[in-house]
């Protein structure tokens, strides 16, 4: 739970609006004439479930939209009419002008040592996809490794992961186009800007590891999927791979493989002394997983040895000293604590640093130190300590706000982080392990000032008495005495924490005046396992609980006021503005649900959909299947009631969460009886879940979301 001494006076007062502030809400909330949406085919599908009929008339919307014809003009309709309403709304232009302006800033990546050779991204501003550079030596000058912005006339093919060999000599790299999860990875010739002829396919949520001796690397590949499955069909089978440079993809060899439990994914590291490959199998989300070790011999790998084999326990890969291996690890301590095991007695397990009240959620060897990653309240906090686990230092940041990085090499002590917050991009610092010593990398030049914004922290009492955390956003100076419009974030799911970071498209929405509000829920990883827990399966209502108060704390503390609330959030956050919309319609004036889970009984049959059982549970079963039904946004629409102004987004390429979702929610949204108010769909051409979007898609698509919310808060950008 929060700190004694961050908590804010959370005693509820009356809300006082003002004239000016009352007459702003009546003429967002006012009604319109009613649009006429394109005419939806309605079917007759019934699923009989545990008792129940469950129907599902739009069951055709979730074909693949490359495949079927009749949802492609489904698209190209509901296009149509939210592009005509959109270009009504006096502050689209002025959303992406502004939010040019702020984007238009020299931005870098966290730089990664190999050899005498550093690898950084940079982006110069306004480039669709930032550049990969490549230094000889620290001070070197940087030359162009790879551009993605030549591969594709609109942007949207992306530069994936990346990764050098040990010597810097090759870079493994991977191609994502489109905004699909799938992946072509490729090799670099680092000194020529060659590539090899190495090509993998079909690669898809896999970690890339180099063998030490640069002779290959091992990845991770589902079967290729049948013609016109790729963005639909389920994702099993993941398998374990290693490829010999110079040779073709047809001779790899098969490292892991798990055919017996073909829901496993199966993720391969190297350890930091390349003696072994240590293979992380897990089915799901939760972090619950089985460890696998390899030794590496001169040809492939020998016998494997299982060191974990409950599932029972996140466990995360430190270093290792021979055989003695240092893990993080929630076992036996719910916001973790770092530990170390021999591979020859893997049961028994000795503490290096326990549990403390801040969540650890990282660590990382550099040289002989390890850099320990904290969470306090959501804010980053940063400890070294030597390798046995004892006190070296606190590493100081610059503020509230998120740090990450800290990786390195056991036989270097140089490492890189990256530090931002709301309204501080991000400035990447170098760090000498054995002096202690920061030093700037690279801080951007901004068009803008920070220190005209202030972030405050707020602690809320949700339904339950449970107290949550909350980040405010505003421009100093705002007139406190009257509630402002306000966009209130949130996501609460998957152990994901929603910590400080910078948006320029959210920044737009403060820079006009504007509050910004981020909502730690919980099924968030804020604080750990208990926090989690306590948000997802039989617990998720706990999720709607949180941000349904959350609304009501800003309208009650007078931050907003009623009919000048908006909320967003996507994926996870999209299931969770669909529910909240849903069970308090009247508290919104604006939803903005981004490629979210919509259709709780059917979200495993699709794609990476299986893994989510984690969280929602499954349909199958049928306690499961009560409570997903209760608070499915499809199925929970209900007629006769006021619903606040809805933009659904989503994209064509998402093979994450496949776009029907959006197209059948919106579908039932549109031909329920919930008032005047616009219900639209914004679906994205050429893009997916969200990784790898051109600048330029990702301005415009921020720039209708939060005209659209301007509209109906009463924001005045103008």
């Amino acid at each position: 739970m929060p700190r004694k001494n961050f908590r804010a006076p959370l005693a509820l007062v009356a809300l006082m609006m003002t004239p000016a502030a009352a007459q702003a809400a009546d003429a967002a909330s006012a009604p319109s004439p009613a649009l006429t949406y394109p005419a939806t085919e309605r079917g007759n599908t019934v699923d009989p479930q545990f008792g129940v009929d469950v129907a599902d008339p739009y069951r055709w919307l979730e074909d693949d939209v490359r495949v079927n014809p009749k949802v492609a003009a489904w698209v190209a309709d509901q296009n149509k009419i939210t592009d005509a309403y959109l270009a009504t709304l006096p502050g689209r232009e002025t959303f992406k002008k502004r939010m040019t302006e702020l984007y238009n800033y020299e931005r870098f990546g966290l730089p990664t040592k190999a050899g005498p050779r550093y690898f950084y991204t940079r982006n110069d501003g306004l480039q669709a996809q930032s550049v990969l550079y490549v230094r000889e030596g620290l001070k070197g000058e940087g030359r162009v490794l790879i551009d993605p912005n030549a591969w594709a006339k609109d942007g949207a093919t992306a530069l994936g992961e990346w990764k050098p060999s040990e010597d810097g000599k090759f870079l493994l790299y991977s191609v994502q186009d489109g905004g699909t999860d799938w992946r072509i990875v490729r090799v670099k010739d680092v000194a020529t800007g060659q590539d090899t002829s190495d090509e993998i396919r079909w690669v898809k949520f896999s970690a890339l590891a180099w063998a030490k001796d640069g002779s290959g690397f091992f990845y991770s590949r589902f079967p290729e999927p049948k013609e016109g499955q790729a963005f639909q069909s389920l994702n099993e089978n993941h398998a374990v791979y290693f490829h010999k440079l110079g040779t073709p993809q047809s001779a790899d060899i098969l490292v892991h493989a798990t055919p017996d439990k073909p829901k496993l994914n199966n993720s391969a590291v190297v350890t930091d002394d390349g003696k072994y490959l240590l293979v992380v199998g897990s089915e799901g989300t939760d972090e619950r997983y089985g460890l696998t070790l390899y030794p590496i011999t001169a040809n492939g790998v020998g016998k494997p040895v299982t060191l974990v084999g409950d599932f029972a326990n996140n466990w995360e890969y430190v270093t290792n000293e021979g055989t003695r291996f240092t893990f993080v690890t929630n076992k036996g301590a719910p916001r973790q604590r770092m530990v170390s095991m021999d591979i020859k007695k893997p049961a028994t397990l000795t503490q290096l640093v326990g549990e403390q009240e801040a969540t650890l959620v990282g660590a990382s060897r550099v040289g002989n130190r390890i850099i320990l990653s904290y969470l306090g309240d959501a804010k980053s906090e940063a400890r070294m300590v030597a390798l046995d686990g004892k006190p070296v230092a606190n590493i100081k940041l610059a503020d509230i706000g998120s740090a990450s990085g800290f990786g390195g090499k056991s036989s270097d002590p140089e490492t890189f982080y990256a530090f931002s917050s709301f309204a501080r991009p991000t400035t990447i610092y170098r760090l000498d392990t054995a002096t202690g010593k920061s030093e700037i990398f690279a801080e951007p030049k901004l068009t803008f000032k920070p220190d005209e914004f202030t972030v405050e922290q707020r602690f809320f009492k949700s339904k339950d008495g449970t107290e949550v955390p909350m980040f405010l956003v505003m421009k100093k100076g705002i007139d406190r005495s009257k509630g402002s419009p306000t966009l209130l974030y949130g996501y609460g799911g998957f152990n994901v924490s929603m910590t400080p970071a910078f948006s320029p498209t959210r920044l737009a929405w403060v820079d006009k005046g504007g509050v910004l509000a981020i909502a730690n829920l919980r099924g968030g990883g804020e604080y750990g396992k208990a926090w989690h827990d306590a948000g997802r399966l039989d617990k998720k209502q706990n999720v709607f609980d949180d941000f349904i108060g959350a609304g009501e704390y800003l309208i009650a503390q007078g931050i907003t006021g009623k009919g000048q609330l908006a909320i967003e959030g996507g994926s996870n956050g999209g299931l969770l503005v669909g529910a909240v919309t849903n069970q308090r319609p009247d508290l919104f004036a604006a939803a903005l649900p981004a490629v979210g889970v919509m259709d709780m009984l059917r979200f495993d049959r699709f794609t990476a959909g299986r893994y989510w059982v984690d969280d929602y549970g499954y349909p199958s079963k049928e306690a499961d299947f009560r409570n997903l039904l209760a608070y499915s946004p499809y199925h929970n629409i209900k007629s006769g009631r006021a619903y606040p102004a809805v933009l659904v987004t989503t994209a064509d390429t998402d093979d994450r969460v496949v776009p029907g979702h959006s197209f059948k929610y919106t579908a039932e949204l549109q031909h329920a009886d919930v008032g005047n108010k616009p219900h639209l769909i914004r679906i994205e051409t050429r893009a997916g879940h969200g990784s790898g979007k051109p600048t330029d898609k990702v301005i415009a698509e921020a720039a209708d979301k939060y005209a659209f919310a301007a509209k109906w808060t009463g924001l005045s950008v103008e």
